[in-house]
C-alpha cells in the first residue's frame, strides 16, 4: 500500500465545501462520505475529508481554531504550469472561497498563488521549473 495523506478538515457546510472541492479538481468518493463527511479525491495519495464541525470535534480534545482568524497550516498544491496555477485561484474564487488573500508570487521560476476555501482553510498553489530552481540571475 502506498504512503496516503488524508487532510481533516472541519467544515460548516458540508454541501458547499464538496462543490468547492469538486470545483478546485477534487472527485467526491462516496463509500466514504455521508452527512458528516465528505471524502474528495485529490490524488492516488491525497484525500480531503471534509468533517461537520460537531463531527469535527469528536476527534479531538483542543479546541478548533477559527480558520478565518488564525492559520494553522498551508496546504500547497502543485501545478503542471503557471496557466493550472490561474485557473485553480480563479475556480476557488468562483466556487464561494477567496482567491489571492495574498499577492501572487513570481520568481520566474516559481508561480505562487494563494486561495481559501469556504472556511478559510489557506491553500498555495505552485508550478515550478526544476531546471531552473538552482540558477542564479
Amino acid at each position: 500500500m502506498p504512503k496516503m495523506i488524508f487532510l481533516n478538515l472541519p467544515v460548516k457546510d458540508i454541501a458547499a465545501s464538496t462543490r468547492f472541492y469538486e470545483a478546485i479538481g477534487c472527485r467526491k468518493n462516496e463509500e466514504f462520505s455521508d452527512a458528516n463527511s465528505a471524502s474528495m479525491i485529490w490524488s492516488d495519495t491525497i484525500t480531503f475529508q471534509l468533517l461537520a464541525v460537531d463531527y469535527f470535534k469528536t476527534f479531538t480534545t483542543k479546541p478548533l481554531a477559527n480558520s478565518r482568524e488564525t492559520v494553522g497550516m498551508l496546504i500547497a498544491l502543485s501545478r503542471d504550469s503557471r496557466e493550472e496555477v490561474d485557473a485553480i485561484a480563479e475556480a476557488a474564487a468562483s466556487a464561494g472561497g477567496e482567491a489571492d488573500p495574498r499577492e501572487p508570487q513570481d520568481m520566474g521560476f516559481m508561480y505562487l498563488r494563494s486561495f481559501e476555501d469556504p472556511d478559510g482553510h489557506v491553500f498555495e498553489a505552485a508550478w515550478m521549473d526544476m531546471s531552473g530552481a538552482g540558477a542564479s540571475e
